[in-house]
This record gives structure tokens, C-alpha cells and sequence, in this order.
């Protein structure tokens, strides 16, 4: 009698107990479920906070250098007209001169002028280069790689392929204002002899190597304004800038990929 009550409590219990386990199942399923969702919102959240990062970073390098075009412009067309101006009416007056003190005072005034002028001229074409959006980087830093070289101070070197592409204009003047800043940082602190650049394009993007030989950058030295200005501009394109330490020489390598093109 009690082996018929005891299976009959077996029997009762049993679906009970299945019941239960499609619960538990459930509750784990579902609890699984819910953190897989709640990683997944977390992960496109974090996504849209870097899209917004880079998008702020974007439009805040772009306000940057529409205002260094618009001072650029302005420092050619009116500065630059009123020092050439002033220039011309210098050389009129000392050909009229016979003087001679005055016209030794004339010079040195058309001098300075001329001076002025080309300082002028030079922030200018720092500020925004003209041949940058005419004829691309890689001419652009060639014509700056002439300009060191004739100066006989620094060696320096740009291998980069005649059949390069032109690339957007944020990821090329991105590219010369990173080039810029580590060839001033090398003519400044490194007491370097040599530079040499590599610009190329992979398959991953747009591929930027600076080197040069001289006394390089140790880990216990904090990067100053300008590398993290640099940072910031590698982060706005999306790249990647890497920056190794060595015991001598700097060495940096920059990647900035490129969107696919839609056909």
C-alpha cells in the first residue's frame, strides 16, 4: 500500500519538478538574454559616443582651419599688397634720391620692408599652403623637403610613388600638419642630421612613416601641445598614430584608413 502512495507521490511530484526546471531554464534564458541585450545597447552606445567625439572633433579642426585660411587670405591680399606697395614707393624714391645718407636710410627702410614682406609671405603659406589643395601632399611636402634641404642645415627625404591618388582634403592636410609638426620638433629639439618621410597606401589606408637620427624621445618625457594636437587630428580621421620609443632617433607611423568607394 505504501509502495502504491509512494509512486503515486513520484508521479504527482514529477511534472511538478519538470514544470520547474522549464522555469529555472527559463529564467536563466531570459536573464541571459537580457545582460546580451542590455552588452549590445552598451556597445552602440559607446559606439554613438565616439561617432559624436569624432564628429565634434571634426567640425572643431575644420572651424580651425577655415580660420587659418581666412587669416592666410587676408595677410596675403591686404598685408601683403600694402607691404609690396610700400616696397615699390621705396625703390621710386631711392632712384630719385641723390643724397646719399638718405638714400642709405631709404635702403635699409626698403630692406626691412622686403624683410617683412617675406616673413609675411611665409607665415602665410605655414598658415594654409596654397599648393596643397592645387596639387596634393605629396607635392606639397616635396616642395617643403626643397626649401630645408637648400638651407644646408638638415638632410631631409620624402619616398613616396609617382602614381599616388589624391586622397580627401581632411586626410591630406591632416598629413602635412602632422609632417609639419614632427619636422619643426626635430629641427628644433632633436639635433638631427637626417629625416626621412614614407607616405604610400595600403590596403588598410594611407600609410605615413617619419624617422629621423636624432637624439629621440624617452618615456619619462611628457609629449607637449604639440603631439597631443596631433592626436587629436589622427583621432578626428579615424587613424592610428604609434610612436615607439627608442634610444636614439624618433620613429612615428600613422595610419588613416580609407572608406571603401561605392560603385
Amino acid at each position: 500500500m505504501e509502495t502504491t502512495q509512494e509512486l503515486s507521490f513520484i508521479n504527482t511530484l514529477l511534472p511538478l519538478v519538470g514544470v520547474l526546471f522549464v522555469i529555472a531554464m527559463g529564467v536563466i534564458l531570459l536573464n541571459q538574454h537580457f545582460h546580451k541585450n542590455l552588452y549590445r545597447q552598451q556597445l552602440e552606445q559607446e559606439e554613438l559616443k565616439n561617432l559624436h567625439q569624432q564628429q565634434l572633433l571634426q567640425s572643431s579642426i575644420h572651424v580651425q582651419e577655415e580660420e587659418r585660411k581666412r587669416i592666410a587670405q587676408d595677410l596675403h591680399d591686404e598685408l601683403g599688397a600694402a607691404l609690396s606697395i610700400a616696397r615699390m614707393h621705396l625703390v621710386q624714391l631711392e632712384q630719385k634720391q641723390t643724397d646719399p645718407e638718405l638714400n642709405k636710410a631709404l635702403q635699409m627702410v626698403r630692406v626691412t620692408t622686403e624683410s617683412a614682406l617675406a616673413a609675411m609671405r611665409r607665415l602665410s603659406h605655414e598658415l594654409m599652403p596654397p599648393q596643397l589643395e592645387s596639387f596634393g601632399v605629396v607635392k606639397t611636402l616635396e616642395s617643403v623637403c626643397d626649401q630645408i634641404n637648400s638651407a644646408d642645415r638638415i638632410s631631409i627625404h620624402l619616398e613616396a610613388s609617382d602614381d599616388l591618388p589624391r586622397w580627401p582634403a581632411a586626410i591630406e592636410l591632416t598629413l602635412y600638419r602632422i609632417a609639419m609638426e614632427m619636422i619643426n620638433n626635430t629641427i628644433k629639439h632633436a639635433q638631427a642630421q637626417n629625416i626621412r618621410m614614407v607616405l604610400s597606401q595600403e590596403s588598410q589606408g594611407v600609410q605615413f612613416i617619419y624617422t629621423d637620427d636624432g637624439r629621440g624621445i624617452k618615456k619619462t618625457i611628457s609629449y607637449g601641445l604639440g603631439f597631443k594636437n596631433m592626436e587629436v587630428r589622427v583621432k578626428a580621421v579615424g587613424g592610428v598614430l604609434e610612436t615607439p620609443s627608442r634610444p636614439l632617433g624618433f620613429h612615428a607611423s600613422l595610419l588613416i584608413p580609407l572608406k571603401p568607394t561605392v560603385e
